[in-house]
């Protein structure tokens, strides 16, 4: 069998950089150990993959009608991409539900950063899986911590932690334990008259970051009725529905790269009551919303990719609102005071003035020049 083109892989539409690849050590050694399992494309499931390395390595083996679950709609989108460019087909997308994980006798991870969202789907694989399903997990050495090994625990009898090879290292989990009626996730707090639900997944879960809290604090709810506003890389909602609860009249689009967080702010939607008034979409930075269609877009960009520090995802944010404002539009950022975005606002938008400063972030108002 010729060795998998792994080098040909792009990680496209997220960011790409010299310091950035679309596959790491881990990828292989899970899909080395698929490769020495006798199980069946159909009854194998990939949870994580980045940018599809685990998955068309598989299908290009033959094992065909693999299933597979991605949060970012940016992976999602390289594995399309990597697909078509590499004439790979013979697997299906699906979200994190049972018919992902019903028959699957082997389960591939990607481990994730969060342990919550670990813990939601170590939960999904022993509650739709095969009863003698094997969970084949992986990461980078310097990412992983026991409290993987202990949350894996809660919902495998056995968790087995392998040598460590190329910096990478695998958890072997098997025996599903009986679980709870109800899945452990989503969760919800209450925050003032605000109520967050969150997945696993959602940055923060169901609390209010701090970046968060200051750019509400800042911002004037009580604005012009009947404007149309972005949260953009809206999370579990917070902005969003702050805003419709606070203005009526106006119309709220949230939108966020991950499905975790789409699904955690329609729950917040929901729970706060504006379900009716504030639209959540999974998209890449609004790449599927009108230019120039919005009067004020609200954001919190990322500065990290995956493990790595990165303020490429923030600078697409940017250029996305500049694409969806309309002339002499608004944009509210909060930002880790460390990062200085002002200058890069200002050359990509228009101009930017500070509205808050403390020692942790800064809040800025841009206007969109003609």
């Amino acid at each position: 069998m010729p060795e998998f083109p792994y080098s040909r892989l792009r990680r496209w539409p997220d960011v790409e950089a010299d310091n950035l690849q679309a596959h790491d050590a881990t990828d292989l050694l899970l899909v080395e150990r698929a490769l020495a399992l006798d199980v069946p494309g159909s009854e194998t499931v990939v949870i994580g993959d980045e940018y599809g390395a685990i998955t068309l390595a598989l299908a290009a083996a033959e094992r065909s009608g693999v299933r597979v679950h991605q949060d970012l709609a940016t992976g999602r989108r390289a594995l399309a991409r990597n697909a078509e460019e590499l004439g790979i087909s013979g697997f299906a997308p699906h979200e994190l539900d049972a018919d992902l994980l019903a028959g699957a006798r082997l389960v591939l991870l990607q481990l994730p950063k969060a342990l919550a969202e670990l813990e939601e789907i170590a939960d999904a694989v022993a509650r739709w899986a095969d009863p003698e399903v094997v969970l084949v997990a992986g990461g980078r050495v310097k990412h992983m911590s026991l409290g993987q090994n202990d949350v894996l625990g809660r919902s495998f009898a056995h968790v087995q932690a392998q040598r460590a090879e190329r910096k990478s290292r695998l958890l072997i989990a098997t025996e599903p334990l009986p679980v709870p009626e109800s899945p452990p996730f989503p969760v919800s707090a209450r925050h003032g008259d605000l109520v967050l639900v969150a997945h696993g997944g959602a940055f923060a879960g169901p609390h209010l970051d701090i970046g968060t809290r200051t750019l509400l604090d800042v911002l004037d709810l009580d604005g012009n009725a009947g404007r149309r506003v972005l949260d953009l890389g809206c999370g579990t909602g917070a902005l969003a529905v702050s805003w419709a609860l606070a203005s009526p009249r106006d119309r709220v689009v949230a939108t966020d790269r991950s499905a975790a967080a789409v699904a955690s702010a329609r729950a917040t939607a929901s729970a706060n009551g504006v379900a009716d008034r504030v639209e959540v979409t999974h998209d890449d930075a609004g790449s599927a919303l009108a230019a120039g269609s919005f009067d004020t877009v609200l954001l919190n960009p990322p500065f990290h990719l995956g493990a790595s520090v990165h303020t490429g995802a923030a600078t697409r944010l940017f250029e996305a609102a500049a694409r969806l404002l309309r002339p002499d539009g608004e944009l509210y950022t909060v930002y880790n005071s460390s990062l200085g975005y002002r200058a890069e606002l200002t050359r990509l938008i228009g101009p930017t003035e500070q509205l808050r400063r403390t020692p942790k972030f800064t809040v800025t108002r841009t206007v969109r020049r003609p």
